[in-house]
């Protein structure tokens, strides 16, 4: 018998390289054309867990119990109220009553009504004060006698004047004392005043008299 080895099929290599090449370029082109990524994807995809919960069972309701029944007192007896006579008041005599006769009212005293008060007649306004230039244009000079002429002296005299006139003359002051009054009294009764319609005005002028 011959023991040695039988030389092998070269074509039995051959194959065998080939389909580990053609392995080789399958793996190649999935990688190329995202076929592994898919595989990876469906390899990583998240695994769902789902939880069943268990059926529970409805309970049966309540029993109602009804309520114990309420029982009316019976009512009490009635029971009539006594009677009682109530006596009647004896009657009450009016009492006597001294009346004693009122007086009759004195009679009222008339007292006579007093006067009405007559209201006074209201003053007359004082006498407006004036400058004797302007209330008496028209002046007259004291006419002198012998006597009077050689003396000297001094009058002060104050003149009312009423409807262009002078009504009333008044000698303030005089030195000597009563020498020169009654020539200074007659010039200024002579004076013409402006007439102011009944209104009075007053004026103060002074005379001086110089020994010649």
């Amino acid at each position: 018998m011959n023991f040695s080895q039988a030389p092998a099929d070269p074509r039995q290599n051959f194959v065998g390289i080939s389909a580990v090449v053609l392995f080789h370029v399958i793996v190649v082109y999935a990688l190329v054309s995202g076929l592994a990524k898919k595989v990876v994807d469906v390899v990583r995809a998240p695994i769902e867990t789902k939880v069943i919960e268990e059926i529970k069972e409805t309970p049966p309701p309540p029993e109602v119990v009804p309520p114990p029944p309420v029982l009316e007192a019976p009512p009490p007896p009635f029971i009539p109220p006594p009677e009682i006579t109530v006596a009647a008041p004896p009657p009450v005599q009016p009492a006597i009553v001294a009346t004693t006769p009122t007086p009759p009212p004195a009679p009222v005293p008339f007292t006579p009504e007093p006067p009405p008060v007559v209201a006074a007649a209201p003053a007359p306004p004082a006498p407006a004060l004036v400058q004797l230039g302007v209330a008496c244009p028209t002046r007259a000079l004291p006419v002198l006698s012998a006597r009077q002429e050689g003396v000297a002296g001094s009058v002060r005299a104050r003149i009312t004047i009423k409807g262009g006139k002078v009504s009333h003359v008044d000698i303030l002051s005089s030195t000597p004392r009563g020498v020169f009054d009654g020539v200074v009294r007659a010039a200024l009764m002579k004076y013409g005043c402006v007439d102011t319609g009944g209104v009075e005005q007053i004026a103060t002028q002074t005379f001086d008299f110089k020994a010649e």
